[in-house]
């Protein structure tokens, strides 16, 4: 029986939204499922590619079935277009069949057992996503245990590679980033120690923010490490998960707090603005544990998508909220550059607070909507690119940070000399009558 209309495009909805993972061991326990499609893993293959299958526990609703509807298939996303337009034309009457997808197994050849191994030499380069296709209208129920391993042989040595062949090299990116921002903490601390009579609380926190970032990347590179040589964490994506959610909050603390001038222009925070870190944290850590599951559960599980759905929603949130404390400074000082008889100060405070304003859309603008569709557009060999991309965003944004709001005598916030001020005076009101 041919997959139904609204099964096909629900399908390739799942299929498109899902992000580009890095391959794995994995083992997945699917229960009393009817679905249609069901999504396991992507990867990208080189020449050299292998997939394992064991499947077992293998338990079917309805016996005397035409079983070589039900099984497991390796397609790609192109291939899987032309599939969808085969079954809405009756050319096929189940994905599973269809001359375009690569058959690794299916359950016709079961007989009486409840379980199969299988290893599926895969030879031409390219991205696969390994499905499993039950084509019986979702009249028959499957529960079965899968363990799946795809993985690259070295072209030498013959040795196993569990990365998929666009993201191999992300051990030695990160890696790298990671002796980048501890370099800078270097740096930091140097400033922070010549400078300690005009340091204030926030660089101690800026500080901590660049060590978190660097401890983030050196898990990171140790848990992607040891994926691509065994297939599995080891425990450092434990490590990694942890030092990501102390990222992300002090990250978009520390832009909440240089958004309402704590530390620099006022020694608290107002009640709106208080608000606004009872939002974010909180936000961030539903964010952190909305990307574990994504994570950990992999595109099979049912509530994979909503998910994936509260995350980039969560992330939306939080990055808009981020830039209300900002908004807040700048109305703030406009107003006081009009009424406190000291419009040099304020003016210097107003154009540098406008330019982190735009700094802060334009980073969130390129690590949220650019890298994604860089991702999306490069060819799967040169998926860490994107990653690439990201983390260069990422380390100008902290240098701009730091470089703009660093410890130093002679600063924006301090007072300047009666020239200086009556200079920009002069420049605010040139500025009002541009604007009428």
């Amino acid at each position: 029986m041919a997959l139904p209309t609204r099964s096909v495009f629900l399908s390739l909805l799942l299929f498109l939204s899902m992000s580009i993972s890095l391959a794995e061991i994995r083992f997945t326990g699917v229960r009393s499922d009817n679905r249609p499609i069901i999504p396991f893993d992507e990867f990208g293959f080189t020449h050299r590619g292998r997939l394992e299958l064991n499947v077992s526990g293998i338990s079917l609703s309805k016996s005397n079935l035409e079983l070589n509807k039900v099984g497991f298939f390796l397609c790609t996303r192109d291939s899987w277009m032309h599939v969808l337009q085969q079954l809405e034309d009756g050319e096929v009457g189940c994905a599973l069949l269809s001359d375009l997808v690569k058959q690794v197994y299916t359950f016709d050849a079961l007989k009486a057992k409840k379980e199969f191994n299988t290893v599926f030499n895969e030879t031409d380069a390219d991205q696969y996503t390994l499905v499993f296709a039950n084509c019986f209208n979702r009249d028959l129920t499957v529960s079965m245990d899968v363990s799946s391993a795809m993985y690259n042989l070295d072209g030498r040595s013959g040795r196993r590679d569990y990365l998929s062949a666009g993201k191999t090299v992300l051990p030695r990116v990160y890696f790298i980033f990671s002796l980048v921002y501890f370099v800078l903490a270097g740096i930091w601390i140097s400033v922070l120690y010549k400078k300690r009579l005009t340091v204030f609380g926030i660089h101690f926190f800026m500080l901590a923010v660049l060590i978190l970032k660097a401890l983030n990347l050196v898990c990171e590179a140790e848990d992607k490490s040891y994926i691509k040589r065994t297939g599995s964490a080891h425990g450092w994506d434990v490590l990694f998960y942890i030092f990501s959610f102390l990222k992300g909050i002090t990250l978009f603390t520390l832009i909440v707090l240089i958004g309402t001038g704590w530390s620099f222009l006022k020694p608290y925070l107002q009640d709106k603005e208080k608000k606004v870190l009872m939002i974010v944290i909180p936000l961030q850590v539903i964010a952190n544990i909305a990307q574990v599951v994504i994570d950990e559960s992999g595109p099979f599980a049912q509530d994979w998508v909503t998910w994936k759905q509260v995350f980039l929603l969560v992330d939306v949130i939080c990055c808009c909220a981020v830039l209300f404390p900002i908004v807040w400074s700048i109305k703030n000082l406009r107003e006081a550059a009009r009424t406190d008889g000291k419009a040099a100060v304020n003016l210097m405070k107003l154009t540098l607070f406008r330019q982190y304003y735009i700094v802060v859309i334009c980073y969130i603008y390129f690590t949220r909507v650019v890298v994604y569709a860089l991702e999306t557009i490069t060819s799967y060999r040169y998926l860490w690119t994107s990653v690439l991309a990201a983390e260069l965003a990422t380390l100008a944004f902290y240098v701009f940070t730091g470089y703009k709001f660093k410890p130093e005598a002679h600063n924006p916030y301090f007072v300047i000399d009666d020239d200086e001020e009556e200079a920009a005076a002069e420049a605010l009101k040139l500025e009002d009558e541009f604007e009428l």
